[in-house]
């Protein structure tokens, strides 16, 4: 276990954004299922990402780090039930449990962390209906056997978006036609139409349509070589510290013509009073009013719905805002790695925000000032990286810094890169 401790600073430099962890995973499974040598880069060695490693191989493929990259060969199949340790990572789970369910693989899912107790019950309720058999006392560990059978899947689109890309990614390996119908609106939309492009590249296409997504059986994944954008949603911690600690920041590594929903952080930390400029290919961010009280940002109301990864980002811009900031349709972040929301509202409460929690978001009234103070990082990355931009004005200790290695290891690392000020501690076991 360990801390970090947060000090005052002003920040200003360059940041290389590393590699989108969902374009990643994406890119990572198609290539598994091509049957070829593949090559996916670049891949930051993150928790989530071994995680989906660990799943490809137990698809019997090769799999290794190498400079970078992922590198990725078929292999044999394994004999018996395939393990598969999904670790902490939500997307590995719900993207393999069809995926080898379609190539009628036996295999045992498990998990660490909160993932065992992260809603999988779609899955649980859909696949029976299509050939799989299930078995679960609820959540993880679960096995399936079977072969999954081609037709129409009916699923709800607010839960996670997770659960219709993982049938995206295995209805194009049957036999038959399928079709995926929603019951409810689809929340999360960037991350389908992620999985969209990315099955593009390999070969397999899917029609949208009216009721959700016609997708052709009989389809093969064909091998490319797979270049991985920049992470918007790690921009948005970067964002935020350039609107308390001033800036400039300038964030490489983004495209500006991505279809991540999370790239709606431009334009939202612009209406916080952030300002933001594009010089060729590069985002440039200041405050150049960071030293006056509420540094001349002003509070908001703020739609999750579609960016739910960016609210404890949001949430700390908005303690400094002039004004009140409320952030509604987020109720999906209390079954995150922590109650994200819980978590954001003791953290800010914590440290001195003005800060409560409705059913589905939260309601912040800026201060002009923080007290700092002690926060719990509930083992969650998101939390633990979203609270550097409040050490850019107080000094504030956070629990659980061990945590960023599931997603964002080099996060202190380029957070000190561009003048912030983050001290580890090692507390030991």
């Amino acid at each position: 276990m360990a801390e970090v401790i947060y000090r005052p600073a002003r920040v200003s430099g360059s940041v290389q954004i590393p590699p989108s962890k969902s374009a990643a995973h994406r890119a990572l499974l198609c290539a598994a299922l091509t049957g070829a040598p593949c090559t996916v880069a670049p891949i930051d060695e993150s928790a989530d990402m071994y995680a989906t490693l660990s799943g490809v191989r137990a698809m019997g493929c090769a799999a290794d780090f190498a400079g970078g990259a992922v590198r990725i060969a078929p292999g044999k199949a394994p004999a018996g039930t395939a393990v598969v340790d999904c670790g902490e990572s939500g997307s590995t789970l719900r993207f393999l449990i069809p995926v080898f369910a379609a190539r009628g693989v036996e295999a045992a899912f498990v998990g660490h962390g909160r993932l065992p107790e992260r809603p999988i019950g779609v899955y649980t309720a859909l696949l029976p209906q299509h050939g799989v058999q299930v078995e679960t006392a609820g959540g993880l560990p679960l096995r399936i056997r079977g072969k999954l059978q081609s037709g129409e899947y009916r699923l709800p689109g607010d839960v996670s978006s997770q659960f219709i890309t993982g049938l995206l990614f295995a209805l194009p390996l049957l036999e038959g036609d399928s079709e995926i119908v929603l019951t409810t609106p689809l929340e999360s939309k960037g991350y389908i139409d992620l999985t969209l492009q990315v099955l593009r590249q390999f070969g397999v296409s899917v029609r949208e349509t009216a009721r959700g997504w016609a997708v052709p059986g009989g389809q093969a994944y064909r091998a490319s070589a797979c270049t991985v954008e920049g992470d918007w949603s790690q921009a948005a911690f970067f964002l935020s510290a350039a609107a308390v600690g001033g800036g400039p920041v300038a964030l490489h590594g983004l495209r500006p013509d991505s279809v991540q929903g999370d790239r709606a952080c431009i334009e939202l930390w612009r209406r916080f009073g952030l300002a933001i400029r594009a010089e060729n290919g590069v985002y440039i961010a200041e405050n150049p009013r960071a030293g006056e009280p509420f540094r001349g940002l002003r509070g908001m109301r703020i739609d999750a719905r579609q960016i739910p990864d960016m609210v404890p980002a949001l949430a700390v811009t908005a303690a400094f805002a002039a004004g009140e900031t409320v952030i509604c349709n987020a109720a999906r972040l209390r079954i995150k790695e922590s109650d994200r929301l819980a978590a954001m509202e003791a953290a800010l409460s914590a440290i001195g925000a003005d800060i409560r929690g409705t059913a589905d978001g939260l309601v912040i009234r800026g201060r002009p000032h923080l007290a700092g103070g002690r926060a719990e990082g509930c083992n969650d990355h998101r939390v633990v990286m979203a609270l550097a931009a409040a050490g850019c004005d107080c000094a504030v200790t956070v629990t659980d810094a061990q945590s960023i290695r599931k997603s964002y290891p080099g996060f202190f690392r380029d957070f000190r890169a561009i003048g912030g000020n983050a001290d580890v501690v090692d507390m030991g076991e």
